[in-house]
């Protein structure tokens, strides 16, 4: 953390966005984590339905 800060965030600091290439890396890297993570929770998901559903029975 840069001393004096008080923001937390995921995106780094220093990068500077303003420059295409890389908010077009950037834009597309978070983009592929947000879908990766989304399809991960939606298998725990399933899996934990799937559990209970079978428990009940």
């Amino acid at each position: 953390m840069i001393p004096g800060e008080t923001v937390q965030s995921m995106l780094p600091q220093d990068i500077p966005w303003w420059r295409p290439d890389y908010a077009i890396f950037f834009g597309f890297l978070y983009a592929v984590l947000l879908v990766i993570g989304s399809g991960l929770g939606l298998v725990v998901l399933n899996s934990v339905l799937e559990f209970v559903r079978k428990k009940k029975s």
